[in-house]
């Protein structure tokens, strides 16, 4: 940690939150969190999903892919025009953080040049990064688990029993079956999150929160070169060639802004660069998040959970249990669910009628705003229906992406605002899952923490802790991720000496901003009871009384589309 020589209330750092489709700048004051300005960059090539940039073939189904150009355009864009904005003078901002979706992942070479920035490999899919949502080494995330509880691999149980296929391990060993070339020019495997570090400081640097959470980095150590040969014959040095780096705990200085850098972002050239970090988890300060038992939700177009604990555990189904990664001196937990905003998005966008839109603009609100009002008119359980929230897979606490969405209850006289709240009450009911998962395994959850986009809604507010029973506190900041590697920035130049101190500062919260109401919370309990009914049976496999229906239509699918037949 550096140490800041310069009075805090005229000193500023920059956060800087690369998202899904954009990223975003914040300036902000060292001494009260004040936000004093914001810019935001859409990525040119945003999701790239359907076919490589500048070709014609589709690519595969569940791939998702990035374009790192598009990473650096935040820098070279928002970072300056979030600077101006603020009007002060650049030469008071005095340190910079970052943080990153994850596991977003990419090749690069021994230098950090990206495998797709290289003319010979542009043309190759596996030589882009590889974006969180990326789904399609679920094949290869099915043997690394089997593998590891065949052999109890002691790291198996601090991912909940299974690793996703979003993770580190599973996307690169799904490079080397598919694509040999690329595996081979691979000379760093590096999530995004260190590799914008790279290009900000000119050194490469690894940090722990995501060699905990997605690369298996447990004990001191990734898992062993006779477990990985047992997956591939070429896959057991796979950590000690692509991979292995020290790591640096989050908060620390990563290094000083390049020149180069420099001229990108409009700022001092020598600025401290903090460790980068995962979105979800550098959000906790800006929440005040910070303390045990506070279960902090990242809701967005997916939700991350995260919380500190004092105590370590096994929770069945949880993304990892990481010795501070999140906070130093404490255990992090982090759970998720892969679609949730993601959900209510697809509803509106391809179900709802022309008449309803219609009426949303006569009276100046959003689609959602209005099948929100339409929706809490009616009494809890009238629309006769139950969801499962698995349109984009499920992550906790069945690690499964091969499963999908289900309605269940639909008439003829079924409404669209009653599937939009149905929709709704799924993704509460998969986050009680997840908190139950925690406290079934001695893990207390005392307070629900939200963070992010969805929090304008009231009203899912409110069914959120009727669901749950638990008091619900809001971030006051719309930019928590960015505001948190802020927070980092500023400990890692020295202003704090640690991040729960500076989130005491610089974070905001509305403590029990939403409390349960009894008579909501039980009336929730028996729709609560159906949807488990749904989760085990067709969550669960065969052998332990689940329905794999949803594996087999996607089978069928998959089949379909890569035959062509019967068209």
């Amino acid at each position: 940690m550096a140490s800041l020589e310069r009075d805090p209330a005229q000193s500023f750092t920059v956060g800087v939150d690369f998202g899904t489709l954009s990223g975003r700048a914040l300036v902000v004051r060292i001494s009260d969190g004040r936000e004093l300005a914001s810019a935001v960059y859409d990525y040119p090539d945003g999701v790239i999903d359907s076919r490589l940039p500048g070709t014609a073939d589709p690519l595969p189904g569940d791939w998702a892919l990035q374009n790192p150009a598009d990473w650096v355009g935040v820098l070279r864009h928002a970072v300056p025009a979030a600077v101006r904005a603020s009007g002060i003078d650049a030469a008071d901002v005095v340190a910079i953080a970052t943080d990153f979706t994850a596991c977003t992942v990419l090749p690069t070479d021994r230098a950090g040049t990206p495998l797709c920035a290289k003319a010979e490999l542009r043309a190759r899919p596996h030589a882009w990064p590889k974006l969180w949502r990326h789904h399609a080494a679920q094949g290869q995330a099915d043997r690394i688990n089997a593998l590891a509880h065949e052999r109890k691999e002691p790291w198996i149980g601090r991912y909940g029993g299974r690793i996703s296929s979003e993770w580190e391990f599973a996307k690169a060993l799904q490079v080397l079956e598919e694509d040999r070339t690329v595996y081979d020019a691979t000379e760093r495997w590096i999530e995004a999150a260190d590799w914008i570090v790279w290009q900000l400081t000119g050194s490469e640097s690894r940090n722990a929160c995501t060699a905990g959470y997605k690369g298996i980095f447990q004990g001191g150590q990734y898992p062993s070169a006779d477990y990985l040969a047992a997956l591939h014959p070429d896959f057991a040095d796979f950590p000690a060639t692509r991979l292995a780096h020290p790591l640096s705990n989050l908060g620390d200085a990563a290094g000083r802004l390049t020149a180069q850098a420099a001229d990108w972002t409009g700022l001092p050239a020598g600025i401290v660069v903090a460790v980068g970090n995962v979105d979800a988890h550098v959000s906790a300060p800006a929440a005040q998040a910070v303390e045990s038992g506070q279960l902090l939700a990242v809701m967005g177009t997916s939700t991350c959970h995260v919380m500190s604990a004092d105590i370590l555990a096994e929770v069945p189904g949880m993304c990892g249990v990481v010795e501070g990664g999140i906070i130093a001196g404490k255990y992090g937990y982090e759970a998720g669910q892969s679609g949730v905003g993601d959900i209510f998005a697809w509803w509106v966008d391809n179900n709802v009628p022309d008449a309803y839109r219609a009426e949303a603009e006569r009276r100046g609100q959003s689609v959602h705003a209005y099948l929100t009002e339409l929706a809490a008119q009616d009494p809890i359980g009238a629309h006769g229906l139950v969801a499962l929230d698995w349109h984009s897979g499920n992550r906790s606490v069945l690690v499964d992406h091969r499963l999908s969405g289900l309605v269940v209850g639909l008439t003829l006289a079924t409404r669209p605002e009653e599937v939009y709240r149905a929709l709704l009450e799924s993704t509460a009911f998969g986050t009680r899952r997840i908190i139950e998962a925690f406290t079934d395994s001695g893990v207390p959850v005392d307070e629900f923490v939200v963070i992010g986009g969805l929090l304008k809604n009231e009203f899912l507010m409110q069914l959120y802790a009727d669901v749950i029973g638990r008091p619900l506190s809001i971030a006051l900041s719309s930019q928590g991720p960015a505001l948190g590697s802020a927070i980092h920035a500023a400990v890692a130049v020295g202003a704090y000496p640690d991040v729960p101190t500076a989130a005491r500062s610089m974070g905001k919260l509305h403590k029990h901003a939403y409390l349960p109401d009894p008579r909501r919370q039980a009336a929730y309990d028996d729709l609560y009871a159906e949807y488990l009914r749904l989760h085990d049976y067709f969550g669960r496999p065969e052998d332990d009384g689940g329905n794999a229906v949803m594996h087999r239509l996607r089978d069928l699918r998959d089949r379909a589309n890569s035959a062509g037949i019967d068209r």
